[in-house]
């Protein structure tokens, strides 16, 4: 399908079509390729309010492919479809959204040799998370993880987390809105979970002003961990 030209788009980013199965439909995959040596591969799905290229993703899509890692983007369903005729649409119910992230990681799954790491912007790394395990994934990397629904921090979403088996590598902002460091730091999740946390960051990894820490030195932070961590 045609999802129109893309907003925000950097000189490294090639576009390209891929057949999926039908939980997808026919994709457009969005890639950035390292300009040297390739240390890993990272599917990386976007969040519920924003695109693959979104100017979060863009940014952090581009920096990683600037320290060796190749990041493959696509988008859900009702993504695609907003894309297409520019209305908002709520997600797709979780088991499309599932169906949807198995049929593009085994489409990349076929032609990477090497490491093949998913994760995702929120939403994103939250359904990556729910399958780590069962795709046989190398590595999780969540960027702002949706511990708990905004203002419901009673009510956490983290029973898998406690299982999970898969090296992962969470980087949240200390005041995230969706779950903050004290909140988190109370949870009994798995010895396979790193957590880097961020000073003064919300959900989008974005510091207070007051911190002295701006949002490119955030990005940056995020991408040299993200980037160290898949190398090992």
């Amino acid at each position: 399908m045609d999802k129109g030209p893309f907003r925000n788009i950097d000189s490294d980013q090639q576009r390209s079509e891929t057949s999926v199965a039908i939980a997808c439909g026919a994709l457009s995959l969005l890639r950035n390729q390292p300009g040297g040596d390739l240390s890993a591969t990272l599917v990386l799905a976007h969040g519920a309010g924003a695109p693959m290229d979104s100017p979060f993703m863009n940014e952090i899509a581009s920096r990683l492919a600037a320290r060796g890692v190749a990041v493959v983007r696509f988008e859900f369903p009702y993504m695609a479809q907003r894309r297409e005729d520019g209305r908002r649409r709520p997600p797709n119910p979780q088991r499309q959204l599932l169906e949807c992230w198995r049929s593009v990681y085994a489409s990349v799954r076929a032609e990477v040799a090497g490491p093949l790491a998913i994760g995702g912007k929120s939403m994103g790394g939250r359904m990556a998370s729910l399958l780590a395990d069962e795709l046989g994934a190398d590595a999780l990397v969540c960027l702002g993880y949706p511990f708990y629904a905004a203002g419901k921090p009673e009510k956490p979403r983290v029973d898998h987390l406690a299982e999970l088996k898969t090296p992962t590598l969470i980087v949240q902002g200390e005041r995230d809105a969706l779950g903050d460091r004290p909140t988190v730091m109370q949870y009994n999740l798995s010895s396979s979970i790193r957590l880097h946390w961020l000073a003064a960051a919300d959900h989008d990894l974005k510091p207070l002003k007051a911190s002295g820490y701006t949002h490119t030195q955030h990005l940056d932070t995020t991408a040299d961990q993200v980037a160290a961590f898949l190398r090992r």
